[in-house]
């Protein structure tokens, strides 16, 4: 039982963070207490409030302010926000902190509808309150403390971020939202949002672009389906259609499970999927298990059987219950239909009186409910992102594949590799069951998706861009995606990554045990090629490495090399550089540079310092804050590749030293400028030179 350290409550085996403080739990001593990270900011402020407090008694404010807080909360809450304090009649959450989830700014302003509309059923439950209220998010990097303990005042997040999330939220129109430019960007596909002018906010240089929200444009766990077409999924999708012509011609149930990393496009393969079951006669019925909010345990089975009985989210009870009853019936029969409606009733949360004698009896009606399904039409049940799926959903899917026969139906599970974390049995011992893992695209499939995207430049412009962005978004579809937007919107070469990227990568990242997480942000510092022998450097516990090493790369996230450039020590590569840069961006100044100056006290006791290993020196000093020990090694890696006749690199080394070089060591800056100038010189005609060295050869 998990005993915190910072208040001494005992916790469950399963809790992350103390139920008591909120504290990280088995977080490594080694482990940063401060990180930077792309957050989503919410506040939310009464509005004319202090006025009004100043004409009543003191428990009269209580008295509102108290259900005025406890619904901002419980919103937040819910949708994984974390309140970081209560100022007033003002509340601020943040969104991706201390926990990513990959959807952040979506959370935070969804949240942001929520609180609204919440609000405006207080003011309708009791007119007395009269509770009027200004909201925005903003979304930006931020220096997070991960230990602090907002529950006891203390202060979690630091950056112009905050600053600006309050100075939109006091140019908010009275009952309304409005958003920042990150926060836009990232959430348009999923929020309306109609354009403002922009906000002249105290104590910034330039006015902030800023955007009202209306509504969702689509429910919470829904996805848009990409705009490119399916590309690199033809030998899956034809496994799927063997499978599930087995299924409908032998009658012979199956499970099939899709597992891939967020983004790799499980959802769009179901949805083709299930598109080529129609088209064979069947039916494809969908339900997700929701990260968050109201997500009931069986909630992808309920919306599955709603769909089977024409039960729409609108309907009174009533009328979803005589549905239900109506079309058990007609599946069952009057006698045996009852009791599985009555069961079905319990699960989807129409009958909140009804009871059950045991899991056993409701799972069995599930069952013949489903089989009668099944003996009308052949029949596929897709349950999407079951890595959120609760214990007894994912039990329920896997009775239902153990134990129905004889019948044409197909479980289509889409899952994260998560799942396999909480349930490492996943489909054992099924009498069929196939993993179908979806890895990223090939380099020929990426380019030609990124091609398609980019059909508005230039034929020319578009090939090249395409090969980019393809090795960029390493075969990802959503990546590629994602950064072809922002390539359209920011033309320039050094467009940052996406924060829908970045947010993806960092909540898988939040989802490693805190030893290995700590390890990879080490990792990073080396780059996407690093060694052991540098870890070690900088652990408390080497002896752990081996170990920790190996889970990573069970992960996928590293791969260990079969040939090392250092003798003796092993290298390990990250599976894909957005990793590796997205754990290196966490990493707070200090901590970087500390990091930087182990690598490179290890590079230089571990290589010859010539050739890429001076190189690598000088930028390791350089990003350790040592800039003599930098120079000197760019001065040594430009003179060698000026050797070696390559003078654009000696170009490069020379003018990194130059920007180096302090303004007032004149003497030092001239000789760098000849050099530069030398070399520069030599760059330019190397073409030539080259060919009166050929000349003079053969004559």
């Amino acid at each position: 039982m998990p005993i915190c350290a910072t208040c001494g409550q005992d916790n469950p085996d399963v809790a992350r963070f103390c139920l008591a403080c909120g504290a990280a739990l088995g977080v490594d001593e080694a482990a940063p207490n401060e990180e930077r990270r792309f957050i989503s900011v919410l506040f939310v402020d009464l509005v004319g409030f202090t006025a009004r407090a100043e004409k009543l008694d003191p428990e009269d404010v209580r008295a509102i302010l108290t259900p005025y807080h406890e619904t901002v909360r419980r919103e937040i809450e819910s949708f994984g926000g974390v309140v970081e304090k209560f100022v007033g009649d003002a509340v601020m959450s943040v969104f991706g902190a201390p926990m990513a989830y990959g959807d952040d700014a979506e959370r935070a302003v969804r949240a942001a509808l929520a609180v609204r509309d919440s609000v405006h059923e207080l003011n309708n439950g009791d007119a007395r309150l009269d509770l009027q209220i200004r909201i925005a998010v903003n979304t930006g990097e931020a220096l997070v403390s991960l230990g602090a303990r907002p529950s006891m005042g203390e202060s979690m997040v630091a950056g112009d971020v905050v600053n600006t999330a309050s100075r939109l939220q006091s140019a908010a129109p009275v009952n309304g939202i409005i958003v920042g430019e990150e926060t836009y960007a990232s959430t348009r596909d999923a929020i309306k949002y109609e354009p403002m002018p922009p906000v002249e906010a105290k104590g910034k240089a330039a006015v902030v672009q800023a955007w009202v929200a209306g509504e969702a444009l689509f429910p919470a766990g829904e996805r848009t389906v990409s705009r490119g077409p399916l590309v690199g999924r033809g030998r899956e999708l034809g496994v799927l259609q063997g499978i599930w012509q087995r299924v409908a011609d032998e009658r012979t149930p199956h499970l099939v499970t899709i597992f891939g990393p967020a983004g790799v496009g499980k959802t769009r393969l179901g949805l083709e999927f299930g598109r080529a079951v129609r088209e064979l006669g069947g039916r494809s019925v969908r339900g997700r298990s929701l990260p968050y909010r109201d997500s009931s345990a069986y909630g992808a089975f309920a919306a599955q059987v709603k769909q089977f009985c024409g039960i729409f989210e609108s309907d009174p009870i009533e009328v979803a219950l005589e549905k239900l009853r109506a079309e058990t019936a007609k599946l069952l029969g009057p006698s045996e239909s009852q009791e599985v409606a009555g069961h079905l009733a319990i699960m989807l949360g129409l009958d909140r009186e009804g009871t059950v004698a045991d899991r056993e009896t409701l799972f069995f009606s599930v069952r013949v409910f489903i089989e009668a399904v099944a003996r009308d039409g052949p029949t596929m049940l897709v349950f999407e992102d079951v890595h959120w799926a609760d214990r007894s959903l994912l039990d329920l899917i896997e009775l239902l594949a153990a134990r129905l026969r004889d019948l044409p139906i197909l479980l289509l599970a889409l899952a994260r590799p998560d799942l396999l974390d909480a349930r490492p049995g996943w489909g054992g011992g099924l009498p069929a069951y196939t993993a179908l893992p979806l890895d990223q695209l090939k380099e020929s499939e990426a380019r030609e998706l990124a091609i398609h995207l980019l059909s508005k430049l230039e034929d020319r412009a578009r090939a090249d861009r395409a090969t980019l962005l393809a090795e960029t978004g390493e075969g990802n579809p959503l990546f590629i995606e994602q950064l072809v937007a922002a390539l359209t919107e920011s033309p320039g070469d050094d467009a940052a990554l996406p924060t829908t990227i970045r947010g993806i990568v960092a909540a898988r990242l939040d989802g490693l045990p805190a030893a290995e997480r700590a390890l990879l942000l080490d990792a990073a510092v080396g780059g996407k090629v690093f060694w052991r022998g540098a870890l070690e450097r900088m652990s408390d516990d080497p002896g752990r490495l081996p170990a920790l090493l190996g889970a990573l790369e069970g992960r996928d996230l590293i791969r260990r090399q079969t040939v090392s450039a250092i003798e003796g020590d092993q290298q390990f590569m990250f599976k894909h550089v957005l990793i590796r840069d997205v754990a290196y961006d966490l990493l707070p100044r200090a901590r970087k540079r500390e990091r930087h100056a182990q690598v490179a006290e290890f590079l230089q006791e571990a290589t010859s310092e010539t050739g890429e290993a001076a190189a690598a020196l000088a930028r390791h000093w350089r990003d350790a804050g040592e800039s003599e020990r930098a120079i000197e090694h760019l001065m040594a890696a430009a003179q060698e590749a000026e050797r070696g006749w390559a003078k654009d690199r000696a170009v490069a080394f020379y003018r990194e030293a130059l920007e180096l070089l302090p303004e007032d060591d004149g003497d030092r800056r001239n000789d760098v400028k000849r050099r530069l100038a030398i070399a520069h010189t030599a760059a330019y005609h190397a073409v030539d030179a080259r060919l009166l060295q050929l000349e003079s050869d053969q004559a």
